[in-house]
């Protein structure tokens, strides 16, 4: 390997602006006042936030160097298993900023705003078509969200049968999210322990499922980045005691365009549009997690949902066993507009496609760094694979040193950690859209920092050391917060 992605070099440090204001400093050039002054009333002088004076190019060099801080799968490869951080084409960024789409008010009425609700049913239509659910909603404005929205979903259909249900069945390898989003819709979580090959019994689910169960919520492909081949025995067990079964749809991105959700058996599934279907991602910004169901269940979903009359669309609110609204609205429009033209750019082919090489990618890094790293699972993996830290016992070096490392050499960490069945669990996902020349520099990278664990233990322990921040006490910063801003 000739270089890593780690340089060192000019790195910017930056004050607040409080302390980098100085009076009588402007950014900008405002008319003469035209009002006569008035002195604030006494109860107001001196009160909030005396704010900096500032020129333009104060401002511009502090946002510029902040951003320069920051890494994002525009900056590099971000290897993060278990939250999918493919790249957004920025076509869809120019799609969603289109001024008659994106500054069309909410509240026009239907016939003003044809289009939008065109773009809001067809993307319904294909939601349904690539899990194969045809009720769907777009209301989610995240993949949690989208979670609690199903679980109301199946508390109405439950009340609906009359049965009383009280439990929901939860996998040690389904996504964090789940026992919480059963929880707030009063399920009692029932944790079920996956077998020695990563994936569900079908017996541990017949042991524990019966009449009080509302159903299981399972993630196919599992955290631990395999793919639950006994889906269809498990929702064979469900459905036969009343039960439902919902699909985290949160990697979706390992099976688009290649497995039907609904043959599957899933009577319920969400979808992370920022995973799979290329929305911007994180940041504390709006999502998108849309719900897709059977069409027994469709009648349960969020009002309003766009629906076609002819040659004209409406938002249909005459749904009267609706669980009502999840989002003011109509969800995250723009977010949803990314995902449409993901979708239309693509094609179904591509998005098959997508979901192959996302496998492909994974597998290499697999059989590349087992015996660099300990490999948890050694049998065919889907978009992620996870290893450990066993083999770096010996040098006394953890999954966090090596992780800590990496950012050294140019590289987010990837998931540690996490899923907890794994210990020191290192979860890698590289998405389909890293190129074979970007994932081989990142394993050797991988390879570099294990040779360094061997070589020089302590720099590991002490990583990082070339970056804006060194390590951080976490321990003391997760039993000690301060929240005091």
């Amino acid at each position: 390997m000739k270089k890593t992605p780690g340089r060192s070099g000019l790195i910017f440090d930056e004050p607040l602006l409080w302390e980098k204001g100085k009076k009588g400093r402007h950014g900008m050039s405002i008319p003469a006042s035209d009002v006569p002054a008035a002195a604030l009333p006494e109860a107001l002088q001196g009160a909030g936030p005396d704010f900096p004076d500032l020129s333009e190019i104060d401002v511009v060099r502090h946002y510029t160097r902040l951003s320069q801080w920051n890494y994002g799968v525009d900056s590099g490869m971000y290897p993060l298993g278990s939250c999918t951080m493919k790249y957004n084409p920025k076509i869809n960024e120019k799609v969603a900023a289109t001024p008659e789409l994106a500054a069309a008010h909410p509240m026009l009425g239907d016939e003003y705003v044809q289009g939008n609700l065109q773009i809001m049913f067809e993307l319904q239509e294909y939601l349904a078509a690539i899990t194969g659910l045809p009720g769907v909603s777009l209301q989610p404005a995240a993949g949690a969200h989208g979670e609690l929205t199903g679980m109301l979903v199946f508390a109405a259909c439950h009340r609906a049968r009359h049965s009383k249900r009280t439990k929901i069945l939860i996998p040690d390898t389904a996504h964090g999210t789940n026992p919480a989003s059963a929880a707030l819709c009063g399920y009692k979580p029932v944790p079920i322990k996956s077998g020695a090959n990563g994936i569900l019994r079908v017996e541990s689910v017949a042991e524990v499922m019966d009449e009080e169960t509302a159903g299981i919520m399972i993630t196919n492909p599992n955290t631990l980045g395999l793919f639950e081949t006994n889906i269809r025995q498990i929702a064979e067990i469900v459905h036969a005691k009343g039960g439902l079964v919902y699909g985290d749809g949160a990697n979706m991105n390992a099976v688009m365009g290649v497995i039907s959700a609904a043959r599957c058996g899933v009577d319920v599934m969400h979808l992370n549009l920022h995973k799979t279907f290329s929305t911007p991602h994180g940041g504390g910004g709006p999502g998108a997690g849309p719900l897709c169901v059977t069409g027994e269940l469709e009648k349960y979903l969020p009002i309003p949902r766009a629906v076609k009359d002819g040659d004209t669309y409406r938002l249909d609110f005459d749904c009267p066993d609706s669980v009502g609204r999840v989002h003011a609205f109509h969800g995250n429009f723009g977010v949803l507009l990314r995902a449409y033209s993901y979708i239309r750019t693509m094609g179904a082919e591509n998005l098959k496609k997508a979901s192959q090489l996302a496998v492909l990618n994974a597998a290499y890094i697999k059989e590349k760094l087992k015996g660099t790293l300990q490999l948890a699972y050694n049998r065919p993996c889907m978009h992620e694979c996870v290893f450990s830290d066993g083999l770096q016992q010996e040098d006394k070096i953890t999954t966090l040193d090596m992780a800590k490392r990496l950012i050294d050499h140019g590289y987010h960490p990837p998931t540690i950690y996490f899923p907890l069945v794994v210990h020191g669990a290192i979860m890698i996902e590289p998405t389909e859209t890293e190129c074979k020349e970007d994932i081989d520099q990142f394993i050797e990278t991988v390879k570099l920092v294990v040779q360094e664990a061997k070589d020089n233990p302590e720099l590991l322990r002490q990583a990082p050391v070339m970056a804006k921040m060194r390590r951080l006490d976490e321990t003391r910063a997760a039993r000690n917060p301060c929240l005091c801003g």
